[in-house]
């Protein structure tokens, strides 16, 4: 099974700052400070997670909170629902449309992001054998990791 670790995202912090201006977009502080932390810690992280990595005073967690959402839209972040109750979120690198799938401890909760995909001919067939159109999907396995077990 091909794995990926979450050091795919080459784009550096000045090249983020200017795809958030080119998007008119003004750098807060805040903004360039949750593009550090995902850039430094490379996998997809919660808001708590981001919110407590931060210097303290940088922003409260509703900053945070809007800023995640922010970037999301701008398609700079992409959420992920692990299933945990609190999203994650993590950097996207460029060309990168976030579509993988993940493997989730159920222990430590690490994640590794998994290469392959299901074919494409099965989410069309259960698609048309639903009457389905524009159907997308979300894969996630989880299990307990070497470290844990």
């Amino acid at each position: 099974m091909k794995r990926r670790s979450h050091h795919h995202h080459s784009l550096d912090l000045p090249e983020l700052t200017e795809k958030l201006r080119r998007k008119s977009r003004r750098v807060t502080i805040p903004r360039q400070a949750i593009l550090g932390i995902l850039r430094q810690k490379r996998r997809p992280l919660t808001i708590k997670e981001i919110h407590n990595a931060l210097s303290p005073g940088d922003c409260d967690l509703a900053t945070v909170y809007r800023s995640l959402h922010l970037l999301e839209r701008m398609g700079i972040v992409k959420r992920f629902d692990l299933g945990e109750g609190a999203a994650r979120f993590e950097l996207l690198g460029e060309g990168d449309d976030g579509h993988h799938h993940h493997l989730i401890c159920t222990r430590c909760s690490d994640i590794v992001e998994l290469e392959e995909c299901f074919p494409e001919e099965l989410q069309q067939r259960i698609a048309t054998r639903n009457g389905y159109a524009k159907v997308t999907h979300r894969l996630e396995f989880f299990g307990v990791c070497p470290r844990c077990q």
